[in-house]
């Protein structure tokens, strides 16, 4: 009885690993899964396995904690969609703007062409762009940004302040009932 803080520690090994699953966020689940290795050396250097314990603290924690990081560091791009034909100078104020503020947030922002109005919507409402950018049409006063991702609008309503463009938050089922 006298061991029975390991297995204290050894029941914390499968509540991490089941934290590092079922967390969404990948930066959440890189701090889980570094606190998941820190518990296996230390269930090792516990059991009497230093070099065990050495190898997971300096291979399984850390090395891995840090090509995993770049690997999420690099894959944070906001895809905008966009009309093949519209670019006048307010437009790449807009972009600018859009990609000062995302650079804050360590995200990119990619611009993705589309032919047509019907084409950029439907690449909306078929998840292969976060956000479309809608030209000012005649009956409208301002150009439109339909935004499906709610963290991309709230990034984005807060720190834009244009004018010249209205930001909307809109499901993947409101975009599709948009008229072309």
């Amino acid at each position: 009885m006298e061991d029975s803080y390991v297995y204290i520690i050894i029941a914390l090994l499968p509540l991490t690993a089941t934290m590092v699953v079922l967390q969404v966020n990948p930066y959440h689940a890189l701090i889980i899964r570094g606190i998941l290795g820190a518990v296996a050396a230390l269930v090792y250097a516990v059991l009497g396995a230093a070099d065990v314990a050495l190898t997971e603290a300096l291979v399984g924690t850390m090395l891995a904690i840090t090509l995993y990081a770049v690997a999420v560091r690099s894959s944070l791009v906001v895809r905008l969609g966009i009309l093949q034909t519209f670019e006048p100078q307010e437009f790449q104020s807009w972009i600018e703007s859009c990609r000062a503020v995302f650079s804050k947030h360590y995200m990119r922002l990619e611009l993705v062409s589309y032919p047509n109005d019907q084409d950029l919507r439907q690449a909306l409402n078929k998840k292969e762009v976060h956000a479309i950018y809608l030209p000012q049409l005649p009956t409208e006063s301002q150009d439109q940004a339909l935004i499906r991702i709610p963290r991309l609008y709230e990034i984005m309503a807060a720190e834009l302040t244009s004018p010249a463009t209205a930001l909307t938050y809109v499901t993947v089922a409101e975009s599709a009932e948009v008229k072309v």
